[in-house]
């Protein structure tokens, strides 16, 4: 079962704990008023959602609604959870949730070849 994209905001607080948000912002390399809002759950653009779910070491198909498998399945549809804000279409948020899921196929696939 996917994780809800307001669980981002969560994860975020837990794994701060007692640090300033300065100094966790500048850990995840955006800047603490971003930081600050996706904590208080704002939708994040695709680069904060990036770096902030390799901050938090999770995997960003968490929050698609699609299986976490090491063998990904050519059938598989991501369910994207873009929809804090009514102005993001439908096929706005399919098109994201794919482009994670290729950004994420092209660092495992080099990361396969610099491996062998």
């Amino acid at each position: 079962m996917a994780l809800p994209i307001a669980e981002l905001g969560r994860l975020i607080a837990v794994k701060r704990g007692s640090r300033g948000i300065r100094a966790a912002a500048a850990d995840v390399g955006i800047s603490q008023a971003t930081l600050s809002r996706v904590e208080n759950g704002h939708m994040p653009d695709l680069a904060t959602f990036a770096k902030i779910c390799k901050w938090l070491d999770r995997d960003p198909r968490e929050f698609l609604e699609i299986e976490v498998t090491d063998t990904p399945a050519p059938a598989q549809k991501a369910v994207v959870h873009f929809r804090k804000k009514k102005t993001v279409k439908v096929e706005t948020a399919t098109a994201l949730g794919e482009l994670i899921l290729a950004a994420q196929r092209a660092v495992r696939a080099r990361d396969d070849l610099i491996g062998e």
